[in-house]
């Protein structure tokens, strides 16, 4: 098996594989949706998602189709690539969306996660939700231990700031307890099929509507 790719080529490699993994995509198209999955913090450029489409090409979890183009032996105009995920690319996928580990709870990973949580089986969508909360209410004892210590020392300006970035902590805890209320509510299903969150056909589900652009930032984070 391949190298573990790096925290950042991780979260592109997901997300590209599970866009993929109902219907075959050109570069253009595929990039546009990432923007929706990865947010517009994230912005990909073709510099960075053809090395990875290459790289998983590679390792044997996707190959290029040639898509042809109209007239194409009169004008030689060549046919757009489509990218389209091998057998061995969505049981890729499928062990990556199983993994609940502390990397899942992080700022990086943990937004194109929740992009897929309705592929994710509920145990695992548990375990991370609780993972994140988890990590958050530790970044809020810092705060305000930091917030405490320094508050005399801070011109309002850095205190606002300072105080703006604990109320967004606080509020995305307060999400996330939320959502983890919801899932415990859940029926203990194995995992929540596509279907039935009436999904449309390519696109990432979340547990409560679709997957693609929801990110913690929606959340005042």
């Amino acid at each position: 098996m391949s190298p573990r790719p790096g925290k950042r080529s991780g979260v592109l490699e997901l997300a590209v594989l599970g866009l993929l993994q109902d219907n075959p995509m050109h570069g253009y198209e595929l990039r546009k949706r990432l923007s929706g999955v990865l947010g517009t913090f994230h912005a990909i450029s073709y510099g960075s998602l053809y090395p990875c489409l290459k790289d998983l090409e590679a390792r044997g979890l996707l190959v290029e189709d040639g898509e042809a183009a109209a007239g194409a032996p009169l004008s030689g105009k060549r046919g757009r690539i489509v990218y389209r995920l091998t057998a061995e690319g969505k049981e890729h996928f499928q062990a990556l969306i199983g993994e609940a580990g502390p990397d899942t709870w992080e700022d990086e990973r943990f937004g194109v996660r929740l992009a897929f949580f309705g592929r994710t089986e509920a145990s695992v969508r548990l375990r991370i939700l609780e993972g994140r909360r988890s990590r958050l209410e530790e970044r809020l004892d810092a705060l305000r231990s930091s917030l405490a210590r320094t508050r005399e020392r801070l011109d309002s300006y850095t205190l606002e700031l300072q105080q703006h970035g604990l109320e967004s902590v606080e509020r995305e805890v307060r999400w996330l307890d939320e959502l983890i209320a919801s899932e415990r509510d859940q029926p203990s299903t194995t995992e929540r099929s596509i279907h039935d969150s009436a999904a449309p056909s390519g696109h990432a589900a979340t547990t409560t509507t679709s997957g693609a652009g929801i990110h913690p930032s929606a959340h005042g984070v």
